[in-house]
């Protein structure tokens, strides 16, 4: 509980005040998962990448975008603070927008089809200033589909790759580290449960307009119209942020508690040779409220055991002495490792699914009605809305009335974990199913887009969603209470590095499946797509085995 000393410093700056702008900061910056969400269109359709070339760029772009916020949290906590890392990533993700705004054929235009005279003038001033180099930045434009497009250059394909890094640098520094800061400006619990929920209303929000109108506008009206939005989009959320920043609350970075895990093991490999002691004042203690330590993994006790030397010193030197606590907190976390690792492996049937939705919706028929096409991104949409349905039904009707009719043995979270690799297992059969139908629609007929309207994605894709909406939420949920206090703003990054495992490790299948089988052609229609998404059910049911073995034997912390 806060001192009353410290709490009056605190309310110094922060508050309510600042809400608006990092709400509408999150909201602007976010847009830019438009272009995640249909980059695997713009790597077909602008740099004539193969699919399953495409597809596995877009899942490093995806992994990198889940592992960076990790890496911005430690960096945050550390040493640089969250407002640091925020202006930096900001500032680069505007720089990345303005390179693929470079990039996008809004300036390199070889199509001859009518343009706005607003689009001549601005392509003629451009090219007039960056003609001796933009020029050779993207491949030339050719018919979709042609046996003569050109593929990348070693330059091009550079510029594109160092592009995407930065991007998912700028986006995924800010996505949870702005978040961190924008609680820091409220003093009460209740005050920051408002905040999140908000924030991630906001995102969502961001993300259900980056998916609908985003889309639609780098499809109809060209990517360099999206690219200017997203450009604007940065620029203002970062003029907003900077904007409010009087008001601003600065927390001190306290280090990170990753230090205090590396002093467990380094002391307990210099100290493997001392005897452990049933006693509890032979142990190191500082008011942690521990008797003696556990003997799981009973190796590491032997660095909170003091030596005579140490015994009789004031002074203690971490790298050779830790606290009972120090070396319960890192068994917790070596606990939960076997949970986090089938987390990982339920990430890659999900990633393998979303890489190929947009490849497989490229040969459906996408309109709505005579007058309407939907943007083949934009059935992503369905697994948004899958989630958003399921959390408030699980929160506010499904678990309530389990605890009304059990309430001697409510829901954990690792048996919403357990819900949610079993419907991924589904989605996947679900998957495997529309596009065995798909192929025999394309092969009877031999037409690269056939006439299967493109809502057969849908009922995997909000399969998906429900998924989500068990693991994910029940995932951060279960880090959030396991980890240790000092790891509580670290622990929800961590369900992020999940997502980022399992789309690193969704490239390995498809490298696999490549070099093994003639499943992933570069025309899926000449393929066996659906044999992939089999493999990948198999896949999540051995998890699926090896993840109730983990829950099964898992024993919960007693605060």
């Amino acid at each position: 509980m806060e001192s009353e000393a410290p709490s009056l410093l605190r309310r110094a700056r922060g508050g309510w005040i600042t809400f608006p702008f990092f709400i509408a900061t999150g909201g602007l910056l976010a847009l830019s998962s438009g272009l995640s969400v249909n980059l695997i269109t713009f790597l077909k359709d602008e740099f004539h990448f193969e699919d399953a070339s495409a597809a596995k760029i877009t899942n490093y772009v995806n992994g990198t975008l889940a592992f960076i916020p990790i890496f911005a949290a430690i960096i945050a906590d550390s040493f640089a603070g969250c407002f640091s890392v925020i202006c930096f990533s900001s500032f680069i993700s505007l720089l990345v927008c303005f390179n693929f705004l470079f990039l996008s054929p809004f300036f390199i235009n070889h199509k001859k089809r009518k343009r706005s005279t607003f689009s001549r003038i601005m392509q003629g001033v451009v090219l007039l200033l960056l003609s001796a180099t933009v020029s050779h930045l993207r491949p030339p434009s050719c018919e979709k589909g042609s046996i003569f497009c050109k593929h990348p250059t070693p330059l091009q394909a550079g510029l594109l790759y160092l592009s995407l890094a930065l991007l998912s640098v700028g986006d995924g520094g800010t996505r949870f580290t702005l978040a961190s800061m924008g609680a820091d400006q409220l003093d009460t619990t209740k005050h920051q449960g408002i905040f999140f929920n908000w924030y991630l209303f906001t995102l969502y929000v961001a993300n259900f307009v980056s998916v609908t109108v985003m889309v639609y506008v780098e499809e109809h009206l060209g990517w360099g119209w999206g690219f200017t939005i997203f450009t604007m989009a940065n620029l203002i959320g970062l003029v907003v942020f900077l904007c409010g920043t009087k008001f601003y609350r600065f927390v001190k970075p306290t280090g990170s508690p990753f230090k205090s895990l590396a002093c467990v093991i380094v002391a307990a490999i210099k100290k493997r040779k001392m005897s452990l002691s049933p006693q509890t004042g032979d142990y190191h203690h500082d008011g942690d409220g521990f008797n003696s330590p556990t003997p799981f993994f009973k190796f590491l006790n032997s660095a909170a055991v003091k030596s005579e030397e140490e015994s009789s010193s004031k002074i203690v030197n971490p790298w050779k002495l830790c606290t009972v606590q120090q070396v319960e907190d890192l068994k917790r976390l070596i606990k939960i490792v076997p949970i986090w690792i089938s987390g990982l492996i339920l990430c890659i049937p999900i990633a393998v699914l979303m890489s190929f939705m947009i490849i497989q919706g490229k040969t459906m028929d996408n309109r709505l009605n005579s007058h309407f096409k939907i943007p083949v991104a934009s059935i992503h949409l369905c697994s948004l809305i899958g989630t958003c349905v399921t959390i408030p039904l699980l929160d506010r009707l499904v678990f309530p009335l389990w605890v009304k009719l059990a309430p001697a043995r409510p829901p954990t979270h690792l048996q919403r974990i357990g819900i949610g690799h079993i419907i991924t297992i589904v989605s996947n059969i679900v998957a495997a199913l529309v596009e065995a139908k798909r192929l025999r629609e394309a092969r009877s007929r031999d037409l690269r887009v056939v006439p299967m309207s493109l809502l057969w994605l849908a009922p995997q894709l909000a399969i998906v969603g429900v998924s989500e909406g068990f693991h994910f939420a029940g995932q951060v949920a279960f880090c959030y209470q396991e980890f240790p206090a000092s790891f509580k703003t670290t622990a929800t990054a961590v369900v992020a590095l999940t997502v980022a495992g399992g789309y690193y490790s969704s490239n390995l299948v498809i490298d696999i499946v490549q070099s093994a089988t003639e499943w992933l052609p570069n025309n899926i229609n000449n393929g066996r797509l659906d044999n992939v998404y089999w493999l990948c059910s198999g896949i999540g049911a051995l998890n699926l085995v090896f993840y109730l073995v983990c829950a099964s034997s898992y024993k919960y912390h007693k605060s």
